[in-house]
């Protein structure tokens, strides 16, 4: 356990040296600087937090949640090696296996660009199996959607499974929660962001002779977003404290309510501004969109919290309060 002033020093530093990068191409190298991988093998807990909340905060991309699978499963993380994702708004393993062929499609970061191999989770949650396929029997295609400065990569593979290792049963459960609170701490720092970027335009904007953040109205908007925010992040610290399946869905279905509660008030108050392309506030937008989708969208995830409820006709103790 890292103590706290070291936490607020490193989290500075990392924020200082991504925000400082070259593009994203070169956060990345900035990552491996700061040791990133050996931070990650000895407290994935606050290595995620601390890089992936600066990841939102500064609005940059990279390839860490690539290592954050590949340690979940049990590989070595590398800089060669692309973890292939679910698809959009799912959390199923995306490959399954017909008789030795894989057949995969889903999502991934910008190392698929790259790499030269693809780590693709095939068969169910409950028994997965893990095979590592050479980039030539991928098909890679960047996303050019909302966010095409994001990084992401569509992936299609279709290629022989000539080396694989059965997974635990709770492997990829246990990827995907962490995948989940890494994706979750990443838009926590941008739902941050905005709200700053918000705030900040509320004090510099004048009419009627006053800055806007006197105004009521405006103050209501701000409030309730820096409430979101708060909530988002106390739930991502229960998930830390409980780690589990449960309590990572919900932190990252709390972060994809979040996100739209905190732009739909942020948009308000930058008014015309923020609806354009001249402010960095649609950066920050853009993003949490794509984010919102990975490993299942807000709304999927509370759908199927709640159909399981339903179907055991119990509710577990989340937390110990």
């Amino acid at each position: 356990m890292i103590d706290a002033a070291d936490r607020a020093a490193m989290e500075e530093s990392a924020r200082a040296a991504i925000a400082s990068a070259d593009g994203n191409a070169a956060i990345d190298e900035v990552l491996r600087k700061l040791e990133w991988l050996e931070l990650l093998a000895a407290e994935p807990a606050d290595a995620i937090e601390i890089v992936f909340g600066a990841l939102g905060a500064t609005n940059r991309a990279a390839t860490a949640l690539d290592d954050v699978l590949a340690s979940a499963l049990g590989t070595q993380p590398r800089t060669d090696l692309a973890v292939l994702l679910p698809p959009f708004a799912a959390w199923n393993p995306p490959g399954r296996i017909d008789t030795s062929t894989v057949h995969a499609r889903g999502l991934a970061t910008a190392r698929a660009a790259s790499a030269s191999e693809l780590l693709v989770v095939c068969g169910t949650a409950s028994e997965p199996r893990a095979v590592n396929l050479p980039m030539r029997d991928a098909e890679v295609r960047a996303v050019h959607g909302v966010d095409p400065e994001g990084g992401l990569h569509e992936v299609r593979v279709q290629g022989r499974a000539t080396a694989g290792a059965r997974l635990d049963r709770d492997a990829w459960q246990a990827a995907i929660a962490l995948g989940r609170r890494a994706v979750a701490h990443q838009i926590a720092g941008a739902s941050r962001a905005m709200l700053s970027l918000a705030r900040s335009h509320a004090l510099e904007r004048v009419q009627f002779g006053r800055p806007i953040a006197r105004f009521q109205a405006v103050r209501h908007r701000l409030a309730d977003a820096l409430v979101a925010v708060e909530s988002l992040e106390a739930t991502l610290a229960a998930a830390r404290e409980e780690p589990g399946s449960e309590t990572a869905a919900l932190a990252k279905a709390a972060a994809g309510r979040t996100a739209r509660t905190v732009a739909a008030h942020c948009q308000q108050v930058l008014a015309g501004i923020g609806f354009t392309t001249e402010h960095p506030f649609h950066r920050f937008l853009k993003r949490t969109l794509a984010l919102e989708g990975l490993f299942g969208s807000a709304d999927e995830i509370v759908l199927d919290v709640g159909k399981r409820l339903l179907a055991t006709r119990s509710v577990p103790t989340l937390i110990e309060l």
